[in-house]
């Protein structure tokens, strides 16, 4: 395919509303080029007496668990409400420092 346009002949607005086509055609390529490997795999896998699933795990959308970091400080008002330590500190752990309790005062 050849075309014969002269993007030193147009303006800005011009230019980004084709970069903006451009990109837009690149991801649905993508999108097209995707859906027709999957069927092909999915076809091939059917065709041994497969599911693609089978054969490649989980479908690839599928968010892998975290997992789960153990508690190392308790709510003293209520030990059911824990905290790791990481990520941003619970209202109830804020608080409790807040008051005058210490981090070793709510340590498990």
């Amino acid at each position: 395919m050849s075309t014969d346009l002269d993007l030193n002949k147009l303006d800005q607005q011009e230019l980004e509303r084709l970069r903006a086509d451009v990109d837009q055609a690149l991801k649905t390529l993508h999108a097209r080029r995707l859906k027709e490997a999957r069927d092909a795999a999915t076809a091939l896998a059917k065709e041994h007496g497969f599911k693609l699933e089978e054969l490649v795990g989980a479908p690839p959308r599928a968010a892998k668990a975290k997992a789960k970091l153990p508690a190392k400080y308790a709510n003293p008002d209520d030990p059911d409400q824990t905290w790791s330590g990481k990520g941003r500190k619970p209202k109830w752990f804020n608080e409790a420092i807040a008051s005058g309790k210490t981090e070793s005062d709510l340590a498990i």
